[in-house]
């Protein structure tokens, strides 16, 4: 699955107790695939593709680190010690999105 297919799928799988908890919003820049802001707010999950503008974490990215982080088969974490995965901002609320991958 690449990026676009799972941010357009994302809306439909977050489950409200997934989302219990997170109010914060998510910049994904996938090189060579585009970008996407992802906002969760009041149990709901919005995904808005082509995004430009500021927001809470961001959080860049390859497309075949996403391709495996969506697959299961790559763990955030040690991805992010790896420097596979590049986080600025609130980097609390980007280990909330654990509960999403």
């Amino acid at each position: 699955m690449n990026a676009r297919e799972f941010f357009a799928a994302l809306p439909g799988q977050a489950e409200p107790e997934q989302l219990a908890g997170i109010e914060h919003s998510y910049l994904f820049e996938v090189a060579g695939e585009g970008s996407w802001l992802v906002e969760v707010r009041d149990g709901t999950l919005t995904v808005s593709e082509g995004w430009q503008g500021p927001a809470g974490t961001t959080i860049a990215t390859s497309s075949e680190t996403i391709a495996r982080l969506v697959a299961g088969t790559q763990n955030p974490m040690t991805a992010y010690m790896n420097g596979k995965l590049k986080i600025s901002g609130d980097l609390n609320a980007a280990l909330k999105l654990q509960k999403l991958f």
